[in-house]
């Protein structure tokens, strides 16, 4: 049987192969394969759901500054409700992690965008937070909640709108390039392009691996998250999201149950990850220690796969030894809030636009190419 052509495969339906297909079905021939019975299954499906132009490094708040607009002016029917609703993040210090919070608010892309709170602030804020533990905080008035399947959803609403083509328990068994075209083979059959994108998340270097590529250290980490119910008489709805500046921990109301996690970043292979007991009850210990709450019932708990390059920056870009091999992984967490700028800009230089609305700078800093321009650079010394 012949394979099915396209202009661009793209492996994976997670909301980095959603955001970038939705754009590029616009002027080419899409088609998604997702290794899973259903898109969004890993990461994109496990996310704690919050918009911040504050989170992350450098390159990460750029795109999530490049995304603000989307997410509060998305374009005419993408969505039937709102993508964000506003939240605020409070990031909290103990006298120890003063020079921590300092460094953090130094970084002048953030200056704009916190305000310093006093202990007494930060308490009226969240309430349950221990005095002893609040030394210093800054508060970002525009984080938000986001709606992650609405936003999914929208992407891939618009992805087939404009005639693109998703195949399901489509597996990337092999991949080869021969004729000027990248042929894979699934479960599903055989698919041909000039071009591929590897949107695979956790199993990015995988991908590359079979497509003969070299893998860049991507690497996933668990992270553990449970909801918790509150004691009677406490309702969270008004409180921010709170953050340990160390990121030892966070909290975030989430339908009148309080969503919690240790911020774990412990390394695993790409799998159908699940939350580890001694995971869950570290972030039981460290909400307990923060606040005065003691968490008793847990309604859900579960885990996600957070995937990071060793620099900790997304990937974006061509490989520099694959004709045709493109790169958008790398996320490491941050792949929701920075979604429509990273698709935008992964769009571009798929379609070899002249022009660009992003710094060259960022480009060059989120490029696959940076690994081996290091590479050299140490050989050389």
């Amino acid at each position: 049987m012949s394979a099915q052509s396209f202009d661009v495969l793209i492996i994976g339906a997670g909301i980095a192969g959603a955001s970038v297909a939705a754009d590029l079905t616009r002027t080419h021939r899409v088609a998604i394969l997702e290794r899973e019975s259903h898109p969004g299954y890993h990461s994109t499906g496990r996310s704690a759901a919050l918009f911040s132009e504050i989170y992350g490094n450098s390159a990460v708040r750029a795109l999530s500054r490049a995304s603000r607009d989307f997410f509060y002016n998305p374009p005419a029917g993408f969505s039937e409700h709102p993508l964000v609703k506003p939240r605020g993040s409070l990031y909290i210090a103990r006298p120890e992690q003063i020079p921590h919070l300092e460094d953090f608010a130094r970084n002048a892309d953030l200056a704009g965008s916190i305000r310093r709170l006093t202990r007494e602030e930060a308490l009226r804020a969240c309430p349950v937070l221990r005095p002893e533990y609040v030394a210093a905080a800054v508060f970002e008035d525009d984080a938000a909640d986001v709606d992650v399947n609405e936003l999914h959803q929208g992407f891939l609403r618009r992805f087939k709108s404009a005639g693109g083509q998703l195949f399901v328990n489509a597996d990337a068994q092999s991949l080869s390039y021969r004729d000027g075209k990248w042929v894979v083979q699934t479960r599903d059959g055989e698919f041909s392009a000039p071009v591929i994108v590897n949107a695979a998340g956790a199993w990015a270097d995988t991908v590359a691996t079979k497509a003969g590529a070299t893998p860049l250290q991507i690497k996933p980490r668990r992270r553990t998250a449970l909801l918790a119910e509150l004691p009677a008489g406490i309702s969270a709805d008004a409180w921010p999201m709170v953050i340990d500046i160390d990121e030892n921990f966070y909290l975030k109301p989430d339908a009148g149950l309080l969503l919690i996690s240790p911020a774990d970043e412990t390394p695993v292979p790409p799998c159908d990850v699940q939350p580890e007991e001694f995971d869950v009850a570290v972030a039981v210990d460290r909400v307990e220690q923060a606040t005065t709450l003691a968490i008793t019932r847990i309604r859900r708990r579960w885990a996600g796969l957070r995937s990071f390059a060793p620099d900790r920056s997304p990937v974006i870009g061509f490989d520099g030894a694959l004709p045709g091999f493109f790169w958008l992984a790398g996320q490491g967490g941050y792949g929701i809030q920075t979604a429509p700028a990273a698709a935008r800009l992964a769009a571009s230089l798929l379609r070899g636009e002249a022009k660009s609305e992003f710094d060259p700078a960022l480009i060059a800093q989120l490029s696959p190419n940076r690994f081996a321009a290091r590479t050299a650079a140490r050989s050389r010394a």
